[in-house]
C-alpha cells in the first residue's frame, strides 16, 4: 500500500468544494460584529430563534432588493443572511465533523 492510499480520505467533507465568496461575505459580518459587540466569541451566547429572525429579516430584504445592503453595517443583505445561517448551523451542527 502506498502512502496515497493510507491517506483514506473517503467520507471527509471536501472543503475545496464550498464556493469561496461565501467565506469572505461571512468574514466580513464577523468583522463587522466584532467591532461592534468587541468579542469574536459573543455570537454563542445568542439564541437560536434571534438567529432564525435575523436571517428571515434579512432574507425578506434581499428579496425586495437583491442589491440592497444593510442599514448599519453597510454590507450585503445577503452576506447577513449567509452569516446568521452559518450561526445556525454551527450551533445545530454534528460538532464532529472532520
Amino acid at each position: 500500500m502506498n502512502n496515497q492510499q493510507a491517506k483514506a480520505d473517503s467520507g471527509k467533507a471536501r472543503l475545496t468544494l464550498v464556493p469561496r465568496q461565501i467565506l469572505f461575505d461571512i468574514a466580513k459580518v464577523r468583522e463587522y460584529g466584532n467591532k461592534k459587540y468587541g468579542s469574536s466569541e459573543n455570537w454563542k451566547q445568542v439564541e437560536k430563534e434571534r438567529y432564525r429572525d435575523a436571517a428571515f429579516r434579512h432574507f425578506l430584504a434581499y428579496l425586495d432588493d437583491p442589491e440592497g445592503l444593510d442599514e448599519e453595517s453597510g454590507l450585503p443583505h445577503l452576506a447577513h443572511l449567509a452569516c446568521n445561517i452559518a450561526f445556525l448551523c454551527e450551533m445545530e451542527g454534528d460538532k464532529n465533523n472532520e
